[in-house]
């Protein structure tokens, strides 16, 4: 392992650490059914929400959902840190509205970062290649595996046909709405087991 891996590792990990403290989570380790499908419950009613959020700000964005082989839904990708910081998320993936199966992200960021956000992060899977790409992959990263557009919307709602023409197209929207000046590349995602 290199020392980018190791520093991405191990960023991810605390991240994640410190996000479970920070929501309370008890982590009793039962594993039992009950408990997995809690998960996938407020997992789901997470995307519902992000999609919903989504689709009233940019209404031609629910005609491009509805085109995509597949949307990857984070409804709450959380990223903190201080000089070296990291981000982590949970999701689902929907096809034709239906979850097919639930993943997780995790990034590390390097430089003038402080304190902590939360942002959803949906990612729609536009051509069948795209999508088969991700579903068989053992962890997908973004600019490694595939680019993805970011989604530019004009005054009047309306996706740039630039962005649609795209095999992947991201959202990326906080409580203030859409966010255009960021970056996804180097966010890996792996399938949870739940």
């Amino acid at each position: 392992m290199n020392r980018r891996d190791f520093v991405i590792r191990t960023a991810g990990s605390g991240l994640i650490a410190g996000a479970a403290l920070a929501a309370g989570c008890t982590g009793t380790g039962t594993g039992a059914p009950r408990d997995d499908a809690a998960r996938r419950e407020e997992i789901d009613a997470g995307v519902d929400g992000a999609l919903s959020r989504l689709y009233g700000s940019v209404p031609s964005a629910r005609e491009l959902g509805n085109r995509a082989q597949g949307v990857l839904v984070f409804p709450r990708v959380l990223s903190a840190g201080l000089v070296v910081g990291g981000e982590t998320g949970v999701g689902a993936m929907r096809v034709k509205e239906k979850t097919t199966g639930y993943f997780r992200t995790t990034a590390a960021s390097f430089g003038l970062t402080a304190g902590g956000q939360s942002r959803s992060v949906i990612l729609m899977f536009m051509t069948p290649e795209a999508y088969e790409r991700f579903m068989n992959s053992r962890g997908w990263t973004v600019g490694a595996d595939a680019s993805v557009a970011l989604a530019r919307v004009g005054a009047n709602g309306v996706i740039d046909t630039n962005t649609l023409r795209q095999p992947v197209i991201g959202f990326v929207q906080t409580n203030a709405g859409l966010m255009f000046d960021v970056s996804l590349n180097g966010a890996r995602i792996t399938r949870l087991d739940i």
